[in-house]
């Protein structure tokens, strides 16, 4: 393949994993509306369209492939090929557990704990996707470190929130056994609710991780 065929391929792969990007995060954030608003249509959609996510990384992974087998990158076009690939990897992971997050509202029967910030820790994990997303189109490694830190802030939210939900069934069963095996089940959708979104934090974590190393080949936040 001739050089400039060659980094045509290279920009077509990033542009289309920023495409995916792009469709994970708005189905994120249709899953996340979904919570908040208890939208059982949307909630249903975001479900329904997981197949397209998975279309779209399988069509970019044989992409990758392609250009291991037939191209042979090298160095920087080797680095950027493989955090590509394994970007594809958390994006998709992302789209499952937006599904989750769908199929968590359609089962949820009553509010539980409303004093448990879903919505704002949904709009931190989200903010730390499109950060991170942000910082592959543009190679920026101190976005990429910015993110990392960010995620402090995620996980702490996560913690409050866990202990917060635990609580109100403590005290809003009152030792009587029977309401709390009726809000057992809700609790833990919340608490698993939580858990994915802490979940998606870390993805994106690990998508900033991989656009650091392709920029800087500095495995820093790899481990």
């Amino acid at each position: 393949m001739p050089r400039e065929h060659y980094q045509d391929s290279l920009d077509e792969l990033r542009s289309d994993v920023l495409s995916m990007g792009d469709l994970v995060t708005e189905r994120l954030g249709d899953s996340l509306a979904a919570v908040e608003r208890r939208d059982e249509s949307l909630a249903r959609a975001v479900a329904d369209g997981d197949d397209e996510v998975n279309e779209t990384y399988l069509a970019l992974e044989d992409r990758c492939v392609d250009l291991f087998a037939l191209q042979q990158p090298v160095a920087g076009d080797l680095r950027f090929v493989t955090a590509s690939f394994k970007i594809i990897t958390d994006l998709e992971r992302i789209g499952d557990l937006a599904v989750n997050l769908a199929n968590y509202s359609l089962a949820a029967r009553e509010t539980v704990a409303p004093e448990v910030a879903i919505d704002a820790i949904g709009a931190a994990s989200r903010g730390l996707l499109e950060r991170s997303l942000a910082a592959y189109e543009t190679g920026d490694a101190a976005a990429c470190r910015a993110v990392a830190a960010g995620d402090d802030e995620v996980d702490a939210l996560c913690q409050r929130a866990s202990e917060s939900v635990t609580r109100e069934l403590i005290a809003g069963t009152d030792d009587d056994g029977w309401a709390a095996e009726r809000l057992l089940d809700d609790v833990s959708r919340v608490l698993l609710t939580v858990r994915d979104l802490e979940r998606i934090g870390d993805h994106a974590v690990n998508i900033a991780a991989r656009t650091l190393y392709m920029v800087e080949n500095d495995p820093e936040l790899l481990y």
